[in-house]
């Protein structure tokens, strides 16, 4: 039963990949930032979900509350 797992986490995967490959998220002309390797991952994890309509992005511009003095 692993393995059998095991394969379809990899096959998933692999489908993530081809998907982000699709989309240009593996080009050598963009600069890595956070959102271009947020956006990469969540693709990759989302893996079949991608021709299924989901389109994942990440909001690196989030307000994180500073500690008071």
């Amino acid at each position: 039963m692993k393995g059998l797992i095991g394969i379809v986490v990899v096959v998933w995967l692999l489908i993530g990949v081809l998907a982000a490959y699709q989309r240009g998220y593996f080009g050598n002309d963009q600069n890595v930032s956070c959102k271009t390797a947020g956006d990469t991952t969540l693709t990759v994890v989302a893996g079949p979900l991608n021709y299924l309509g989901a389109n994942p992005k990440v909001d690196c511009n989030v307000n994180v509350p500073q500690p008071s003095n």
